[in-house]
């Protein structure tokens, strides 16, 4: 999915869409692109002197790089939305800096009723920097 299709699905705009292209994508695993720059609003304050992303976007960005699996179950109403309910497990390895590129992989351990269970990680060149379980709550019409 490149970015036109990403704003299809998803809600976000500027500056919280936080997934720049869907690598890959089917009804189990994906794999999305974040860009980090340092023009991004957050790190004007986090931290002067010494820019990191904020843990919370991390999160933010791996929720939404997982919708890209989540869209495609058979039970996902169109032009429904899934909406973040819960995180179990997080872990911040490294930081994340102005210059990174994100890769946010992950897969559906479950869905049923409209609600979807997810395994996340964010990597920047093939190391592990944040991780967690990410539950979701489906809402909208077909």
């Amino acid at each position: 999915m490149d970015i036109r299709e990403i704003l299809k699905v998803l809600p976000h705009r500027y500056p919280f869409l936080l997934v720049d292209r869907v690598l890959e994508a089917d009804e189990r695993r994906f794999k999305a692109l974040k860009n980090v720059t340092f023009n991004e609003p957050h790190f004007q304050g986090h931290f002067p002197g010494h820019p990191v992303m904020p843990g919370v976007l991390i999160l933010e960005a791996m929720a939404q790089a997982a919708v890209g699996a989540l869209v495609r179950q058979p039970g996902f109403p169109q032009g429904g939305l899934a909406f973040l309910a819960g995180v179990e497990g997080a872990r911040f390895r490294r930081p994340v800096y102005p210059g990174d590129t994100l890769i946010l992989e992950g897969e559906l351990l479950a869905f049923r009723r409209g609600v979807g269970k997810v395994a996340v990680r964010a990597l920047v060149e093939g190391e592990e920097r944040a991780s967690a379980t990410l539950t979701f709550v489906l809402q909208g019409s077909s």
